[in-house]
C-alpha cells in the first residue's frame, strides 16, 4: 500500500549531489515525502535497494534487472528526474507491478528555447561571424557572411510533434514563422522530403524509435536548399553524422547541434572547426529553473501515488515503444 501519514513512504533517492541540489533545491520538500534515503553514486543501489518503496533516479543508473529488483520486494514505483527511461528500464518492473513515471515533461521549455536561440542563431549567421573574429580573422573578412534572415515570414520545418517540438512550434509561431510539421500522428502534417525542400529551418524533434534511426540521412540533406540551416536538440539517432558531417564541409548548408553520436564530443572532431556548425555540449534541457522544475514534477509524483491518485506522467509498455 502507498504510504501514509502513520506508514509514510519509503523513498530511496539515486541521484549525484551536484544534480540533486539543482533537482531539489529545498531538502525539506524531499523530507516531506516519507522517510528519504540518499544514495550520492549509482554504484551503490544494490546495497541501498532493501526496504525501498519508491526509487528516485536520475541519469546513469543501472539497467532495473529482476536481480537488483529481488532486492527490493517492497518497490512500487520509479520516479526519473529525466525524459527517457529507456536506458535503465525493463519488463520485469511491470511484471512485477512496479509503476515508471518521469519529468520530461519540465524538460520541454528549455530545450525549445535552445532550439529558438539555435534558429535565430543560424538565420543572422551569428555563428560564422563569432568562428571568424575568434579565429583571428581581420574585420572586413569577418563581415562577410551568407545572405541573412529574419524569423518573420521564414519557412521553419518541425520534425516530430514532441512535448518539445510543441513548444518549439509555440515560440516560432509567436514570433512571426510560417511552420509546417511532419509527424505521422499530427493533424495537417506534410510528408518529410517537401518539408525538407521548402524550409529554410529544419528543427528535429522526434523521438529516437527504430523506424527513425537516420531519419535524416544524405539524400534527406541533398533535399534542402542553399544556405538551409539544421537544428538538432533532440537525438543524434535521428541525425546520419557522417552525412552531415560531409554535407557540412561543402560549406551549403548550417547547422546547431547539441547532440552526438558520442559524448563527450572530441577536441579534435571535425565538427569542431567549421565555421558554419553552431555546437553546445548537450546542455539544452540544463538550466536552473528548468531543473527545479523537474525535480518538483517528482515530488509531485511521489505525492499523487502516496495520496492513492493517478499518476499524471506514467509510463506504461505501451507507451515506451514510441518514447525516444
Amino acid at each position: 500500500m502507498p504510504g501514509s501519514a502513520d506508514s509514510p513512504a519509503r523513498v530511496l533517492v539515486s541521484v549525484p549531489p551536484r544534480l540533486r541540489e539543482q533537482f531539489f533545491p529545498d531538502p525539506a520538500a524531499l523530507k516531506a515525502l516519507g522517510e528519504v534515503r540518499l544514495l550520492d553514486d549509482h554504484r551503490g543501489l544494490p546495497e541501498a535497494l532493501p526496504g525501498a518503496e519508491v526509487l528516485v533516479t536520475s541519469w546513469g543508473v543501472p539497467p532495473l534487472t529482476a536481480a537488483l529488483l529481488d532486492r527490493a520486494p517492497g518497490l512500487r514505483l520509479v520516479a526519473h528526474t529525466g525524459a527517457t527511461v529507456k536506458p535503465f528500464v525493463t519488463a520485469e518492473l511491470w511484471a512485477r507491478g512496479i509503476r515508471v513515471t518521469q519529468a520530461g515533461a519540465a524538460m520541454a521549455r528549455p530545450v525549445a528555447e535552445v532550439a529558438l536561440t539555435f534558429t535565430l542563431a543560424l538565420l543572422h549567421q551569428v555563428h560564422r561571424f563569432d568562428h571568424a573574429l575568434r579565429g583571428g580573422l581581420p574585420w572586413e573578412a569577418a563581415e562577410q557572411a551568407p545572405p541573412r534572415r529574419e524569423i518573420l515570414g521564414c519557412p521553419i520545418g518541425v520534425i516530430g510533434a514532441s512535448r518539445t517540438g510543441r513548444a518549439y512550434l509555440d515560440l516560432v509561431r509567436a514570433l512571426g514563422a510560417e511552420v509546417t510539421v511532419a509527424d505521422p500522428y499530427h493533424d495537417g502534417a506534410v510528408e518529410l522530403d517537401e518539408l525538407l525542400s521548402t524550409s529554410r529551418i529544419v528543427a528535429v524533434h522526434a523521438p529516437a524509435l527504430p523506424e527513425t534511426r537516420h531519419l535524416i540521412g544524405a539524400r534527406e540533406l541533398a533535399l534542402m536548399p542553399d544556405g538551409a540551416g539544421l537544428v538538432n536538440t533532440a537525438r543524434s539517432w535521428l541525425v546520419d553524422e557522417d552525412a552531415l558531417l560531409a554535407e557540412l564541409r561543402t560549406g551549403r548548408l548550417d547547422a546547431a547541434i547539441d547532440v552526438f553520436d558520442e559524448e563527450p564530443l572530441s577536441v579534435g572532431h571535425p565538427f569542431r572547426a567549421l565555421p558554419n556548425v553552431l555546437l553546445t555540449p548537450h546542455q539544452a534541457a540544463g538550466t536552473d529553473p528548468g531543473r527545479a522544475r523537474q525535480g518538483r514534477l517528482v515530488i509531485e509524483e511521489i505525492a499523487r501515488y502516496a495520496a492513492g491518485l493517478p499518476l499524471e506522467h506514467e509510463v506504461t509498455p505501451e507507451l515506451l515503444g514510441r518514447m525516444g
